[in-house]
């Protein structure tokens, strides 16, 4: 199971008609974005697609900040390793 999220309202892809696609996504874990062009290394995107796709990278920013802001504000639920106790 993957960690990213890809952004739903997101369906774009390559004016050229080649079949590459872009992909905005947030890692549930940490909050970073990913922004993925699918098929090719590169893609070429009309006025509005390019807007669509900026708009995506808007909220996965925004999503992320939130993951990450909630990680931080977690208190550490690890149990500190083992430590044996001190002989006298």
């Amino acid at each position: 199971m993957s960690a990213y999220s890809s952004d739903q309202d997101l369906s774009v892809v390559d004016v050229t008609g080649n079949g590459t696609e872009v992909d905005v996504a947030t890692n549930l874990l940490n909050g970073t974005v990913r922004l993925s062009v699918l098929w090719t290394d590169e893609v070429y995107l009309c006025p509005d697609d390019a807007e669509r796709v900026a708009q995506a990278l808007q909220r996965a920013a925004e999503r992320g900040r939130l993951i990450a802001e909630n990680q931080q504000a977690r208190p550490n639920t690890t149990a500190p390793e083992h430590q044996p106790h001190p002989t006298n």
